[in-house]
């Protein structure tokens, strides 16, 4: 069975009007930018409604494979999972990779594609092209690349990547070392002291093997750490006797915004803030929580027995 049909089927529509809606798809995104964390903004594109619909017949028709090693973006997997794999080992190396989803094109894709799944002939990937990328270009044969904001990138992503992460999986399992990737982000970790400054070149030699140099390392964030500074994996602190903590940073800010709750300071705008706040330490860090609301408990029983 061919693309069209398939989608036409899970679609409830006739080819012809998937064929014809497919045809200018690429176009059919909203553009926005938002600012990064450090300095300058992210360019998301958001398909129109219409094609977000395609877009999730697509991942309902095709099962596409994803690493184990590859934690982002699948269901029941969060940061914290992430986090825990790494939190008994004493070393860490982080990288990044540069640009990630904007820097998969259908060429890429197609490679891919070609060395995991039955080549399709190119009639029916020029259609998947149309319905999975998105051209920044307004002009007819304007490059193709995945967005960032359709709800098919994520998982196209983590199929990309799908040979990269077989090999860095068989490496690191052979040196001893614990391998993850989060989206963009490499995580590597091992209680073998020096082994992890060997890696960031063999990923580059990969990365340079599997996709034509496509897909760089972004090296300003590539960093090493041990016990003896802070570590952090997807933004969770590990901590030096091996669990996970949201870090004394949130701890202060959760502590004075409670206060301000309390006494009756806090802005309204700002309560759904530390309600997402006490969620995320919740399911991160329960015993932050725990002790938080024994402390309330404890002043409230000074105040009024």
């Amino acid at each position: 069975m061919g693309i069209i049909y398939q989608l036409a089927e899970k679609l409830e529509m006739s080819e012809l009007t998937v064929k014809k809606y497919l045809a200018n798809a690429p176009n059919k995104y909203k553009v926005y930018k938002i600012p990064k964390r450090t300095y300058g903004f992210r360019i998301i594109a958001q398909p129109a409604k219409e094609l977000k619909k395609f877009q999730r017949a697509f991942l309902d028709v095709f099962d596409l494979p994803v690493h184990n090693s590859a934690l982002a973006y699948r269901k029941s997997i969060s940061i914290k999972d992430n986090a825990i794999l790494h939190c008994k080992n004493a070393y860490l190396l982080k990288m990044d990779l540069e640009n990630f989803f904007n820097s998969i094109t259908p060429d890429l894709f197609w490679k891919e594609w070609n060395k995991t799944l039955k080549i399709l002939p190119r009639t029916e990937a020029q259609w998947l092209e149309l319905l999975l990328f998105w051209r920044p270009s307004k002009k007819r044969n304007g490059k193709l690349i995945l967005s960032i904001g359709a709800p098919s990138s994520p998982h196209i992503s983590n199929f990309c990547l799908f040979n990269f992460d077989i090999i860095m999986s068989t490496k690191c399992e052979a040196l001893g070392i614990t391998y993850s990737r989060y989206a963009d982000d490499l995580t590597f970790s091992t209680n073998k002291k020096n082994i992890l400054f060997t890696i960031p070149k063999f990923v580059d030699s990969i990365l340079t093997a599997s996709f034509d140099g496509k897909l760089t390392i972004n090296k300003n964030k590539t960093v090493f750490s041990s016990k003896a500074h802070n570590r952090h994996v997807t933004g969770i602190t590990i901590t030096n006797d091996g669990n996970i903590s949201i870090g004394r940073e949130k701890k202060r800010i959760i502590k004075h915004l409670v206060h301000n709750y309390k006494i009756g300071t806090l802005p309204p705008e700002e309560i759904d803030y530390l309600k997402g706040l006490l969620a995320f330490s919740g399911h991160i860090d329960p015993t932050f929580i725990d002790s938080l609301k024994k402390n309330i408990q404890q002043r409230l029983s000074k105040k009024y027995i």
